[in-house]
């Protein structure tokens, strides 16, 4: 029964995010970035074309939105297939692992946009306790 827990420990501790030398921090940082959150959901929708993306996910340049998808790519949450006609046409789509990943983090953005009002106005107070000096 003690090999068990401790054994069940050691693989939960494998992959701690809080220690500074995890492995899998990299991939949870590029995973998690406003681009990426944001492209994750977009193709939540289905397969979309790097144009398609581009016009989705306002504000993106094309140098960072190629830089994510190659992030996303690499980390098996993002399938990328070339259709073999001239020119070559690239689709973008989750992996299963992907679309499991696009369920949380659509709920982070929805919690967003529910709580949008509350976080403006606390910024707004916070800034005006900040511009007036204290007594």
């Amino acid at each position: 029964m003690e090999t068990q827990q401790v054994e069940t420990a050691a693989r939960l501790l494998a992959h701690d995010t809080f220690d500074s030398k995890c492995v899998l921090r990299p991939i949870m940082d590029q995973t998690t970035s406003r681009w990426a959150t944001l492209i994750i959901s977009a193709l939540i929708a289905g397969p979309h074309r790097f144009a398609q993306l581009h016009q989705r996910v306002g504000g993106i340049s094309q140098k960072m939105l190629s830089q994510n998808l190659k992030a996303l790519v690499r980390a098996g949450l993002v399938d990328r297939h070339v259709a073999p006609t001239n020119p070559p046409q690239v689709t973008y789509s989750l992996t299963e692992l992907g679309a499991g990943l696009a369920g949380p983090l659509t709920e982070l953005i929805q919690w967003f946009g529910r709580h949008g009002d509350e976080l403006l106005a606390a910024q707004a107070h916070y800034d005006s306790r900040q511009a007036s000096p204290q007594a």
